[in-house]
């Protein structure tokens, strides 16, 4: 029974990545691809869209019921 290695595509350059143990920076091809996608999620480059409601930033928030 032959088994086949998966592959993965580095998420920075795009590059097959075999996973497999010895693929120390999976799914990354290199220390330098990972280095570079943490460094642009530490510089906030990577963000996740909000849709902002009417009149969030000026109402304030409701009176609690006495």
């Amino acid at each position: 029974m032959s088994a086949s290695i998966r592959c993965v595509i580095c998420p920075r350059c795009g590059a097959p990545v075999p996973w497999v143990p010895a693929s120390a920076f999976r799914p990354f091809c290199s220390e330098r691809c990972k280095s570079v996608d943490l460094g642009a999620w530490a510089t906030e480059r990577y963000r996740v869209a909000a849709v902002a409601n009417e009149g969030d930033a000026d109402e304030a928030p409701p009176e609690p019921p006495q």
